[in-house]
C-alpha cells in the first residue's frame, strides 16, 4: 500500500490512535527525507493539540531509536547504565556521578546535549577542557567507555535521526511543549544509547523547563511509564530547581566545581544529596545494590577512595584531555580577565532566586546561547553563589563574577543583586520532591 503522510496526519488530526507501524512509517520518512518539513510540522502540532496514548508515545519512542543506530553494550562484563536531567542551573551531576558509577563496575555511555536557553548543557562544560572530543567516532566512543568506565559525548547524525528532524520543527512551530513529543525525544536518545537502566531527574521550580509541579509530576510519571513500556529499567526524581544546585554557573567554573567535589576539596551539600540520590536509585534500579542505603555507602566510598577522580581523569584523557587536568586543574581551565566579588545592598535572608534570570545573565556574560549556533566563552559565569535561607549583611558577597571586560562585570552584577530577594525569613524548599519507582504505573 502506498504511503500517504497526509493520511496518518488526518488521523491524528482527527483524534484517531495512530497504529505502530503508521508511526514507524511517518519516522522513517522522516530520516530519509520523504516526508516533507511542513508534514512534520502538521504532526506535531496534531500531536500538541490533541496528545497520544501510551501505547502510542511507546511506538513513537521506539520508531524514532529504530531510524538509525541502535548501540549494543553486551560485550562488556557491567551494565549500561545512564541518568538523565532536564536541566536547570548549577547541575553537573552528570560530571560526578558517571565517574561514581564507573568505579563501582557500571559502564556509562552518556550521550549529553549543548545548553540552549537559560539552561547550562554538559558538553558546553566538558569543552573547556583543552583538547577534550565531545564529538567523537562510535569507535572512540566505544574504546572511551571500555577504558574509564564512562564517556559523556554528543549525539551523533545516525543515533534517532527522526528525532532530529522533528525536534528541529518543532523549535519552530510551537510544538516544543508537547508531552508525548518531550518523552519520545529524550527516551528514543536513551535507547538508541542501548542502556539497561535509566534514572531521570526532572527539574521543578523556577529555573526549570516546567516550572510547576504538576507539570513536571506529569513529565516524570509519562517517562518512567514509556521508558520501562519500551524495556529499558527506568525510574526518577523529581528536584528542585527554586535554586542553582552548586554554587557555580557557567561552563569552566562547573568543571572547577565538579573537580573540587570529586577531589573532597568543596562539595556543595544539594549538589552531593542530589548525586547520592540519583546514583543511589540507579544503582537499585539496575539491581547493582539491595537497597539504597548500601548504594550510597558504595557512592560515597569512591569519593573517599580516589576510585571515582581517577575514573574521571580517565575518561578526560580517553577522549583526547590532558592527563594532568586534576593536578593542573588552573593551568588548563580558562580563566575570565575579570573575577570579583558582587555584594549585597541591603541585609536579610535569601528568600527567593531568580534561577532562571540567573542563568540568562550566564547566556548574558557570554557563557551560552541564544541560537544554537552561537559560539561562547567558557570561562565566563558565577561561583560562590548563595542559596536560600542565607543569611546576609550590607556588603555581603552574593556570588563571584567571572566577566570579559568591567563593563559586562557591572551588568552581570546589577543582574545578580536583582535576582536575589531578601526578606526576614526562607521558604521550606525540600530538595527532593518526589521518586518514581520502576513500576510506577
Amino acid at each position: 500500500m502506498t504511503f500517504l503522510p497526509q493520511e496518518i496526519i488526518a488521523k491524528k488530526r482527527d483524534r484517531l490512535a495512530l497504529s505502530a507501524e503508521e508511526i514507524g512509517q511517518l519516522m522513517r520518512g522522516m530520516a530519509d527525507g520523504s516526508v516533507s518539513p511542513a508534514q512534520v510540522g502538521a504532526f506535531a502540532m496534531a500531536v500538541y493539540l490533541n496528545g497520544m496514548s501510551d501505547d502510542e508515545t511507546v511506538a513513537l519512542t521506539l520508531e524514532m531509536r529504530d531510524s538509525g543506530r541502535v548501540l549494543d553494550w553486551s560485550d562488556l562484563d557491567g551494565p549500561a547504565i545512564d541518568k538523565h536531567s532536564t536541566g536547570g542551573i548549577g547541575d553537573n551531576v552528570s560530571l560526578m556521578l558517571a565517574p561514581m558509577l564507573a568505579a563501582l563496575g557500571c559502564y556509562v555511555p552518556m550521550i549529553s546535549g549543548r545548553g540552549l536557553g537559560h539552561s547550562g548543557g554538559t558538553l558546553d562544560k566538558l569543552d573547556s577542557i583543552p583538547g577534550y572530543r565531545s564529538v567523537v567516532d562510535n569507535e572512540t566512543f566505544r574504546r572511551a567507555v571500555r577504558e574509564a568506565g564512562s564517556a559523556i559525548v554528543g549525539q551523533t547524525g545516525d543515533l534517532a535521526p527522526a528525532d532530529g528532524v522533528l525536534y528541529g520543527i518543532r523549535d519552530v512551530t510551537g510544538t516544543v511543549e508537547s508531552l508525548p513529543l518531550i518523552v519520545a525525544s529524550i527516551l528514543s536518545k536513551k535507547l538508541a544509547a542501548g542502556l539497561n537502566a535509566l534514572v531521570l531527574d526532572v527539574k521543578t521550580g523556577n529555573g526549570a523547563f516546567m516550572p510547576e509541579l504538576d507539570r513536571s509530576h506529569a513529565l516524570a510519571k509519562a517517562m518512567v511509564a514509556v521508558a520501562n513500556g519500551a524495556g529499558i529499567k527506568t525510574a526518577a526524581l523529581v528536584t528542585d530547581m527554586n535554586e542553582p544546585l552548586a554554587t557555580a554557573a557557567g561552563n569552566a567554573v562547573e568543571i572547577r566545581n565538579a573537580i573540587d567535589f570529586l577531589t573532597c576539596d568543596h562539595r556543595d551539600p544539594r549538589l552531593l544529596e542530589v548525586t547520592l540520590a540519583l546514583g543511589e536509585l540507579l544503582l537499585v534500579t539496575a539491581g547493582r545494590a539491595p537497597d539504597a542505603a548500601t548504594a550510597r555507602a558504595s557512592l560515597i566510598g569512591t569519593l573517599d577512595s580516589g576510585a571515582a577522580v581517577d575514573r574521571f581523569a580517565r575518561m578526560v584523557t580517553a577522549l583526547g584531555g590532558p592527563h594532568d587536568l586534576i593536578d593542573c586543574v588552573a593551568t588548563y581551565l580558562p580563566a575570565a580577565p575579570v573575577v570579583r566579588d558582587v555584594a549585597a545592598e541591603n541585609a536579610g535572608v535569601v528568600q527567593a532566586i531568580d534561577v532562571r534570570g540567573l542563568g540568562m545573565t550566564v547566556v548574558a556574560l557570554g557563557g551560552g546561547r541564544t541560537r544554537p549556533g552561537d559560539s561562547i566563552d567558557h570561562s565566563v559565569g558565577f561561583d560562590r553563589l548563595l542559596g536560600l535561607g542565607a543569611k546576609v549583611e550590607r556588603g555581603t558577597p552574593l556570588g563571584r563574577i567571572h566577566a570579559r571586560n568591567e563593563a559586562e562585570a557591572e551588568n552581570g552584577a546589577l543582574r545578580l543583586r536583582m535576582a536575589y530577594a531578601l526578606g526576614p525569613t526562607a521558604p521550606d524548599n525540600p530538595l527532593v520532591v518526589e521518586r518514581l519507582a520502576p513500576e510506577a504505573p
